[in-house]
């Protein structure tokens, strides 16, 4: 019997328990640990790996800064990233559940029938997979081996629509985006500023590394950071004057930046 360890990222501490307790009744599964906000889930599921994970993405308590984002931070770090089951109680978030590619989306509570449709699925597609993996094992012994392509991947477009007029903008060339209410301001390397009718959330979810949230009002392309002065709480656009500040909750992610210059080709003097 295939075994499925998993992990439940949520940060109602009932919910988690209802969860669990359903859970429980499966011998196929097995429960690996719990989180109640972003950065230990990610930890968590960085340390151990899971074959799937329960994420809720509309939190009680904002500060726990559980979002889709989770995904693509996930995709920082792990080639396969477990199946990610989305458990929500609102059904308006589906849509921009699938287009990050969860394997599942489940309305609270989770009853006992949700969870053995998941299993069901995950054991198909693991028979599916096993016979795909020995399939191409036969095929490879068979056939001599083909000169590969490399394909390059483009960078990510962001398409501005306002009124009939279209905007295209390369994601390399944006240096940070600021928040303005209900939309987002757009800030470029050529120094000009496009502003978008979507909210800031919004464009923390669709964009990925390097660009990161680091305040309420802001996410900064990693890229783009000259200085991070930890004592002022800012950071510094490279060709700009600009400082943008980070905040004690979005430090974590600031860690990660420094973390990230310090693994590359780094001299520390």
């Amino acid at each position: 019997m295939k075994k499925y360890s998993y992990i439940i990222i949520d940060d109602d501490n009932e919910s988690i328990l209802k969860t669990k307790t359903i859970a429980d009744g499966f011998s196929e599964l097995t429960f690996v640990a719990s989180a109640t906000n972003y950065q230990d889930g990610l930890d968590l599921t960085l340390q151990h790996k899971p074959s799937f994970v329960f994420l809720e993405i509309d939190p009680i308590n904002a500060i726990s800064n559980l979002s889709l984002s989770l995904i693509n931070e996930l995709y920082r770090y792990l080639s396969d990233i477990p199946k990610v089951i989305i458990t929500t109680s609102k059904k308006e978030l589906a849509f921009e559940a699938i287009q990050h590619g969860v394997f599942d989306y489940v309305l609270k509570p989770l009853l006992t029938i949700d969870l053995l449709k998941i299993i069901l699925k995950l054991d198909r597609i693991t028979i599916e997979t096993d016979s795909v993996q020995i399939k191409n094992k036969i095929k490879a012994s068979l056939i001599p081996p083909a000169q590969t392509i490399q394909i390059v991947e483009k960078p990510l477009v962001l398409c501005i629509k306002s009124y009939g007029d279209y905007r295209y903008i390369a994601t390399p060339d944006i240096c940070y985006l600021q928040a303005d209410n209900n939309s987002t301001d757009i800030y470029l390397n050529s120094g000009e500023m496009v502003t978008a009718f979507k909210t800031l959330k919004h464009f923390e979810q669709v964009l990925s590394h390097p660009f990161v949230r680091i305040h309420n009002s802001y996410i900064v392309n990693q890229n783009y950071i000259s200085r991070i002065h930890n004592g002022h709480s800012v950071c510094y656009i490279k060709n700009s004057s600009k400082k943008i500040p980070f905040s004690k909750t979005y430090k974590s992610n600031v860690d990660i930046i420094i973390n990230d210059f310090s693994a590359g080709n780094y001299l520390e003097v």
